[in-house]
């Protein structure tokens, strides 16, 4: 069965305007089965958004339509394609409690769902690492170095893993190399695989499963997916499934690095 279980919507705040039509014919004219709408959550109460424009996720005020819109289309296409409704949680250091809070109300009416890490905690101030290459390269001036970055993002993806959110947690960890994105521009010194190792034995005890993302093929900074072809083959051995997932934004770029990816 073709997957693809990491797509955004016309309702993320920082990709395009594209329809759900659009990104559900795409996904038919590629011949998926079954795709998942997986658009970034509202923020915790209480958390600044420390991008510029403030749009790394989904005003609260637009989740219920959201939320029926996916239900009105899975009617729709029901004798066409799969359509599972999700969102993209993002698991922030602090806000574990305002996180749980926010699963127990709407995780009953999801299907599907990814927890991803994009900002990091140091020193009281969190940071969104993906940001841009700008914004990287002032977060190194902050850490130290690359690598303490990408430490502190291994270190934050593994408390993401472990975290107790509650009975409606995502069963799926996103993008767990993402610190990755800038690796061209600004390449670490040393070797994070102990890390990786420690997630991925972490997810495996736990019978999670990885967002195989090949959005990184198409960051300049990057070429590769998250996670590369080493670590989804390490994870593959240890019975971890792995989910593709093109992390598309607009239509275009749904199946974006599938062809490329160990699948």
């Amino acid at each position: 069965m073709k997957i693809d279980g990491h797509i955004h919507s016309p309702y993320c705040p920082h990709g395009t305007k594209d329809t759900f039509y659009q990104y559900i014919n795409r996904a038919i004219e590629l011949g998926y089965d079954q795709i998942t709408f997986t658009e970034h959550a509202p923020l915790p109460e209480g958390f600044e958004d420390p991008v510029p424009d403030k749009d790394s996720g989904m005003k609260k005020e637009y989740l219920k339509g959201y939320l029926r819109d996916l239900e009105e289309l899975k009617k729709e296409f029901q004798n066409k394609i799969t359509i599972k409704s999700g969102l993209e949680i993002d698991y922030i250091e602090g806000y574990e409690e305002e996180t749980k809070q926010f699963l127990d109300t709407y995780g009953p009416l999801l299907d599907d769902s990814l927890l991803s890490v994009h900002f990091l905690l140091k020193d009281g101030t969190y940071d969104c690492l993906d940001f841009s290459s700008g914004n990287f390269e002032k977060m190194i001036e902050v850490y130290g170095s690359v690598d303490s970055i990408h430490q502190t993002y291994y270190t934050t993806v593994l408390k993401s893993v472990t975290a107790d959110l509650g009975n409606y947690k995502p069963n799926r960890i996103g993008h767990i190399t993402l610190a990755d994105k800038f690796k061209k521009d600004f390449p670490p010194k040393g070797s994070f695989q102990k890390k990786i190792d420690e997630i991925l034995k972490e997810v495996a005890k736990r019978g999670m499963e990885l967002d195989y993302n090949g959005a990184g093929f198409f960051k300049k900074g990057c070429g590769v997916s998250y996670p590369p072809p080493a670590v989804a083959r390490q994870a593959m051995q240890m019975g971890i499934p792995l989910v593709y997932g093109s992390d598309a934004h607009q239509a275009k770029d749904l199946n974006q690095g599938r062809d490329l990816m160990n699948l």
